[in-house]
């Protein structure tokens, strides 16, 4: 998980992690986190408890306190416990614990997992992360990817997103919109939000001019420019919600979009 800071990584960082790896929304994610971490304090020594939780935001680690001795049960008592925590089925408890497992080495470094997986037992082995890192990039990074990529300063390149992101929750779905709100930074929503409301959640025919000029509008800019702000938007939000949520939320946009995005 790339980041630009040291310290705990922040909860927006997190739930948005586990958002995208388990392709659902903010408040499912963070559900899904706490039933998944309290299920896991309830599995390990309160020391292991403390040292994951230091790694963690205030607001996060708390779902690991525990002053009791662990209980010394299996990967399926583990799951149930999570399921009943959330909500859900079984079948969901597992996938949603597995991207929780994931954000959370990521989260606490290597080391730290290891010491934890060692304190659970062999069947938990098929849920524990395997597979490549995922990427992760924050509000400062987003904001910094795009400015580099308009050859601008951070200020124009946060009215840009703001600008951009509005024009394009107008032009999708409103479902695609969910998808893209659940895996783009908290600060980013409001323009989401904005966009959604003013198409009624339906897609809004619109050619990339009209995408163009519509930004143009919003950031009293020149065409041109605009023009140089949706490119570095949509490219970085490529980036942020990976190819494949961005193929999904971007499958309804015309063949000149692609154009635009690829350059």
């Amino acid at each position: 998980m790339a980041r630009d800071i040291t310290g705990p990584i922040p909860e927006d960082e997190f739930i948005t992690a586990v958002a995208q790896v388990a392709r659902v929304g903010w408040d499912q994610a963070q559900r899904a986190t706490q039933a998944t971490l309290a299920s896991l304090a309830d599995r390990i020594d309160a020391g292991e408890a403390r040292h994951l939780a230091a790694a963690l935001p205030d607001t996060i680690a708390p779902y690991l306190g525990t002053a009791t001795a662990a209980q010394r049960f299996g990967l399926d008592e583990f799951l149930r416990r999570v399921a009943a925590r959330e909500g859900v089925d079984l079948e969901t408890a597992r996938r949603h614990a597995e991207a929780v497992l994931i954000v959370l080495q990521r989260a606490v470094g290597p080391r730290e997992f290891a010491d934890l997986s060692a304190e659970l037992p062999k069947d938990f082995a098929a849920l524990l992360p395997q597979g490549p890192d995922i990427e992760v990039i924050s509000t400062e990074s987003f904001i910094q990817r795009v400015a580099d990529r308009a050859a601008t300063d951070a200020d124009e390149g946060r009215r840009a997103i703001d600008a951009v992101l509005e024009t394009l929750a107008m032009r999708i779905a409103g479902g695609e919109v969910d998808d893209l709100r659940a895996r783009l930074p908290v600060e980013f929503h409001p323009a989401l939000e904005r966009g959604k409301e003013l198409s009624g959640g339906k897609a809004r025919r619109m050619t990339l001019d009209d995408f163009v000029r519509r930004v143009a509008e919003r950031e009293g800019i020149s065409l041109d420019r605009a023009l140089e702000h949706v490119s570095a938007v949509l490219r970085t939000v490529r980036e942020a919600v990976g190819e494949q949520e961005f193929l999904d939320v971007t499958s309804q946009l015309p063949a000149e979009y692609e154009a635009l995005v690829r350059r």
